[in-house]
């Protein structure tokens, strides 16, 4: 694993840090907004008081904390690998190069000493999964990892409560950011709940802290929208339910899924859905600088 220097010297220094996904920039979102979104992620971050460090694989190499030219390499190539953590020794052991999902970015964090992580939204069980058993590997590697995870829940493709089911049955803490009520990634109500909410990055960093003392496990701190920021919900269910007809009728499975209908989506929704992705990935970022400034602050 190499990391920046400005990640390093943060990490030695006790500093505040913040880990970043790749698989959004490469596969999330399209080109050539990609490029500019990642410079606004980390400024965003940035103005939460923290360092970013966004993470992928280049040659092999795990890196935490990229330079620019290294950012332009992943915004740019088409035939970027996805890795999740069961994909991370191959990419080792045969030196290629790839964007970290959500499983493989906080396994990526947690060993370089990061705390906290923001993110768009997090996989999960699929829909139909009783038949596919098509479930995210982000799940069962929460409940095996220390840290927080800022995010607007799960992403609306995904069966919602049945996500939040395993998340429980996997014994990972879910709060809600100012609220109970679970965020439906590109609209603020999912119509989920949960049990626990904070209100503050100071709760937030607290809950992490006893976490730890506790047993291994992630936080999920599940940060929704603003109303007045969502898609309009009538225009996200038509949007959702063409996409997954459309990845039905073409035959997409597995981990193709997700990327062919967040494109789809986009073009349905007149460019909508990704400026809304935009928006909540800024302030997801900039909530989880303030809680690792938080839990810097605590541990000092």
């Amino acid at each position: 694993m190499t990391l920046s220097p400005e990640v390093a010297g943060a990490l030695d220094a006790g500093a505040p840090v913040v880990a970043l996904e790749s698989t959004l920039l490469a596969h999330g979102l399209p080109r050539p907004d990609n490029r500019a979104a990642a410079d606004d992620v980390e400024a965003a971050v940035r103005a939460g008081g923290a360092v970013p460090a966004t993470i992928a694989v280049l040659d092999g190499v795990p890196h935490v904390g990229l330079t620019a030219e290294q950012v332009d390499r992943v915004c740019a190539d088409p035939d970027l690998a996805k890795l999740g953590v069961r994909d991370l020794p191959v990419a080792a052991a045969l030196g290629l190069s790839g964007a970290t999902t959500v499983s493989s970015t906080a396994l990526l964090a947690e060993a370089a000493g990061i705390g906290v992580f923001a993110t768009g939204g997090l996989g999960g069980v699929h829909r139909q999964s009783a038949e596919t058993f098509d479930e995210s590997a982000d799940l069962t590697a929460l409940s095996r990892t220390s840290l927080a995870v800022v995010c607007a829940g799960v992403k609306s493709i995904l069966d919602v409560p049945a996500t939040l089911e395993r998340l429980e049955s996997l014994s990972v803490t879910v709060v809600g950011y100012g609220t109970r009520t679970f965020p439906g990634f590109y609209v603020a109500d999912s119509g989920a709940q949960v049990d626990w909410a904070v209100e503050s990055p100071e709760q937030a960093a607290a809950v992490l802290a006893a976490r730890r003392a506790v047993a291994p496990g992630a936080v999920v701190v599940a940060n929704p929208l603003p109303a007045d920021e969502q898609l309009d919900p009538e225009l996200h269910a038509r949007v959702i339910a063409d996409a997954l007809a459309a990845a039905e009728a073409a035959g997409v499975r597995g981990k193709a899924v997700t990327p062919f209908v967040l494109d789809h989506l986009h073009r349905a929704s007149e460019g909508a859905t990704l400026a809304v992705n935009v928006r909540l990935v800024l302030r997801n970022a900039e909530l989880a600088g303030r809680i690792a400034a938080a839990l810097a602050a605590a541990a000092r």
